[in-house]
């Protein structure tokens, strides 16, 4: 699903990002252009990171956080 239509970014992109290693909403922003431009899709993509990052951070091995 289309998150930022501006730049064309979905849904899977931020968690493609998030699983990357992005964690912040500016570094979305730097790497994809999500909410650069017009900002009406901000509060979803933030929405999306976060969930994604919680994700990310779930699936990690107890070794890997510590």
């Amino acid at each position: 699903m289309y998150i930022c239509m501006c730049n064309a970014v979905t849904d899977s992109d931020i968690r493609r990002a998030a699983a990357d290693g992005v964690h912040h909403f500016n570094d979305l922003q730097a790497r994809t252009g999500c909410s650069d431009c017009c900002g009406c899709c901000e509060q979803e993509a933030r929405a999306t990171l976060d969930k994604a990052v919680q994700q990310v951070r779930l699936a990690l091995p107890i070794a890997a956080i510590a």
